[in-house]
């Protein structure tokens, strides 16, 4: 029970740890202890915490539930504003704009369906107890970047993402990529005056926001392909490793770990169909293995990774 409150509220796993933080408990031993004796010793600490104010945030729905505990000066700002300042710019995402929740691959016949029915199973729009990601391409309008080993165009479409987090896990921004229909892999590639906004937490921040993202889309959505397709073209020629020891060493190089070294080289045998050798293969991988992290927070810090990769190719 919060101080001075009259009910009980029922933390999420996000501001279990903000709450033990502030009053200097360990989240990860107190996850561990029956529940009473952890509320036990939560409500001790708050008891008995005079170091500064805390602001909470707490919603309502058959039950009181504390979302977030942070700093007296934390400037919110809720996820439903960020997702109407994509609406202002996106629509609801179904393609009444050129963005819109992605299409799908039929991999029995090699084509990429841009106007599947959206699901649970399709969609790119993820919320959790801590953060909000939405993911919007550009489908419609594909750009051929080199061509597939069966003589096929290798497409890309453009598109970006949002995140925010409304109970102080990140700041509220939006970044730009390219996403490779064959494999549904998205590639960070820094675009000319669009890399990446980001606006820290503040009174009117997501109006700025929209008021900065939706020029530097129109200018991402019209801009020519060309300097992509050419980073492309070098990523393909660059040849990094033509061994099995080459391959290793490039990864471990990098500061990928052995798990994830075999990792990456086994995603590229499976969708280039043979090991990397290009940086082009080697980005691939990386981008593959990030699909299957379950955070989209931490498939963004892995697809960086390959990011930092194309960033190098000259």
């Amino acid at each position: 029970m919060l101080p001075k409150a009259h009910e009980t509220v029922a933390p999420t796993h996000w501001a279990f740890g903000q709450l033990a933080s502030i009053v200097g408990a360990p989240a990860s031993y107190l996850r561990q202890l029956p529940a009473p004796l952890a509320g036990i010793n939560l409500q001790y600490g708050l008891t008995n915490h005079r170091a500064e104010q805390v602001k909470t945030f707490e919603t309502e729905d058959g039950r009181t539930e504390l979302r977030a505990v942070t700093g007296p000066d934390y400037g919110r700002i809720h996820d439903h504003e960020l997702v109407e300042a994509v609406q202002r710019i996106a629509g609801n995402g179904t393609g009444d704009t050129r963005w819109k929740v992605p299409g799908v691959l039929d991999w029995s016949t090699g084509v990429y369906n841009p106007d599947v029915e959206i699901s649970r199973d399709t969609t790119t729009l993820y919320a959790s107890d801590r953060d909000v990601f939405l993911f919007l391409v550009d489908d419609h309008n594909p750009i051929e970047a080199g061509r597939l080993p069966d003589g096929s165009p290798d497409l890309y479409f453009r598109g970006f993402y949002c995140w925010n987090s409304e109970v102080g896990a990140k700041t509220l921004g939006m970044a730009s990529f390219y996403l490779r229909a064959v494999c549904q892999n998205r590639n960070l590639w820094g675009v000319e005056d669009f890399q990446e906004i980001t606006i820290r937490h503040s009174k009117y921040a997501a109006s700025r926001f929209a008021h900065e993202a939706a020029p530097a889309l129109t200018r991402f959505a019209n801009s020519s392909p060309q300097g992509f397709v050419n980073g492309i073209k070098a990523a393909r020629q660059q040849i990094v490793a033509r061994t099995d020891e080459d391959r290793d060493d490039f990864l471990r190089k990098r500061g990928f770990s052995k798990a994830e070294s075999g990792k990456i080289i086994e995603k590229v045998l499976m969708e280039e169909g043979r090991p990397p050798e290009s940086i082009f293969d080697f980005v691939q991988g990386i981008t593959r293995l990030a699909r299957d992290k379950t955070q989209q927070d931490a498939r963004l810090d892995m697809e960086g990774r390959a990011k930092k990769l194309l960033d190098r190719v000259g």
